[in-house]
């Protein structure tokens, strides 16, 4: 396997956990040698949930593989049914494991539990979390539906939101709220709550909502197919999806799904003075599928910026996100690997970028603002606040989540513009003292700016009159003003940069 510092995807058991983690009364008994049990920390630093996922280890170690592991498995398996009593269990194998080739699920199958078992078969090796997350959904879904009659109301389910979802909680809460208005119940949400006697109900329902389609498109397909539950296409996230999804619901159910949108501020606000300055911003966007087309949309058509990069890393979504990079005229980027994302990023040189964790790293590398719309996310996205999404409210979040980062690095840039100025230089002190203060005495800040090179290798040296010049340019050009003047000044043969470099070359692009 591919070894790396950063991963936007685990390898399928971990979405199996995912799933499993989300659930309430499953346990998944996991094949694992005890190092791969990390991904406890996913859940309970990233995601800061009170307690650990309900996953049993094997944990068999190097000098187990001489002896019996098949017997550490099944004995795993009867700890954790007499230990946890849960209604059911579903097994598999770490990456690792699946090499010794133990067959969890068919050891499983021979133990005569009284519980359903159900086993995952994840090709650790071919495919990734997302897979895992989805084929584990699906196969709870498909061995514990039961076929029943229609709810008497018009209901459906909300499918696809799991552990270490983005904003999944607030997602649930906001989307129901939002067919509530329309007059539908939810009659399951899955996997995030449920639990396999909720799975059971699933087939009650008039219709199924897909609201992450990673997640949950294996299982609603099956859904449609055999117990005859249309899926929804649309995942309300923006304004215009939101209205489509409420179109789409009503079509649907034949109900008027008129609900109030009294609470949306985004139209008013992206036409704002305080936020129409923003316009036609470039913006770069990557994450997984469902993310990253939702945003394309909220970016060009409800905040007027410049889409001129997308793509994702989930390849299970690369044929929709090609089908609509070229309606915005651009080649969408498919990939895992992190490092081709910077490297496109830093040749599109956007003004912001829209993205998962492993962006917002890259953006302060490059000097770029990052906003963060999908997972992989880090702890500070998991706000403690109420933060969705989807539909209206959802919408009012996004405007926030999208222009703060340009609005605080402009007024970063603003500071810096004006340092010199005499009531905002460093050893002015604070200004809301009426004067009644004294100066704070701050080193030369010219002092501390040394040359630095154009690049590791490179002998470019930029001069001081130089590099306070360019710090003068905005802070969302500033990072391709200083890589055009710096390949000027190499196909020149220049080994400085000095103030008349930094002018010549920004004459020379001009043209």
């Amino acid at each position: 396997m591919k070894l790396t510092v950063w991963t936007y995807e685990g390898p399928p058991h971990v979405g199996a956990m995912r799933v499993a983690t989300a659930m309430k009364g499953l346990h998944y008994v996991l094949h694992a040698p005890q190092g791969d049990t990390y991904a406890d920390l996913l859940f309970t630093m990233i995601e800061r949930r009170d307690h650990r996922p309900p996953v049993t280890y094997t944990t068999f170690q190097a000098r187990d593989l001489g002896a019996d592991t098949a017997t550490l498995f099944k004995t795993a398996c009867r700890d954790a049914v007499d230990r946890f009593n849960p209604q059911a269990i579903i097994v598999g194998a770490s990456c690792t494991a699946e090499l010794i080739q133990d067959d969890p699920a068919g050891l499983a199958e021979t133990m005569g539990l009284d519980i359903p078992v159900i086993p995952l078969e994840l090709p650790s090796y071919s495919r990734k979390e997302n897979f895992g997350a989805d084929e584990t959904f699906y196969q709870i879904v498909r061995t514990l539906a039961q076929t029943q009659d229609r709810t008497a109301r018009v209901s459906c389910n909300i499918l696809g939101p799991t552990a270490l979802g983005f904003r999944a909680r607030d997602d649930i809460e906001e989307l129901t709220g939002l067919l509530s208005d329309c007059g539908i119940d939810v009659n399951v949400v899955a996997p995030f709550g449920a639990t396999p006697g909720d799975i059971a109900l699933l087939p009650a329902a008039h219709f199924n909502v897909l609201l992450c389609p990673e997640t949950g498109e294996a299982a609603a397909r099956w859904l449609e197919q055999t117990h005859k539950q249309t899926f929804t296409k649309v995942v309300p996230i923006g304004v215009g999806a939101t209205r489509d999804f409420l179109a789409e619901v009503a079509a649907i159910t034949g109900l008027p799904c008129r609900p109030d949108a009294c609470r949306l501020r985004l139209p008013w606000w992206s036409r704002s003075v305080d936020s129409t300055y923003l316009t036609g911003k470039r913006v770069f966007i990557f994450g997984d599928g469902t993310h990253v087309a939702a945003q394309a949309r909220i970016a060009r058509d409800e905040m007027g910026f410049e889409v001129v990069g997308i793509g994702c890393y989930n390849r299970e979504m690369a044929r929709p996100i090609r089908a609509l990079a070229r309606t915005f005229g651009i080649t969408a980027l498919i990939t895992d690997d992190y490092l081709e994302v910077e490297a496109a990023i830093e040749k599109l040189s956007p003004e912001m970028i829209l993205g998962t964790q492993m962006e917002r790293h890259i953006g302060k590398r490059l000097g770029i603002p990052c906003a963060v719309i999908s997972a992989p996310v880090h702890v500070q996205d998991f706000p403690a606040r109420y933060s969705p999404q989807v539909g209206f409210e959802g919408a009012n979040v996004i405007f926030d989540t999208l222009v703060h980062p340009l609005v605080m690095g402009l007024e970063e840039h603003l500071l810096t513009m004006f340092r010199e100025d005499f009531e905002f230089h460093d050893a002015a002190g604070p200004s809301h003292h009426g004067g009644q203060h004294q100066a704070v005495q701050q080193p030369n800040r010219d002092a501390a700016i040394v040359p630095v090179p154009a690049a590791p290798g490179e002998a470019l040296i930029w001069r001081l009159d130089a590099e306070q010049e360019l710090r003068k340019i905005p802070f969302f050009v500033r990072g391709k003003a200083r890589r055009n003047t710096e390949s000027f000044a190499t196909d020149r043969g220049l080994a400085e940069i000095s103030i008349d470099t930094l002018y010549e070359a920004k004459a020379h692009y001009a043209r």
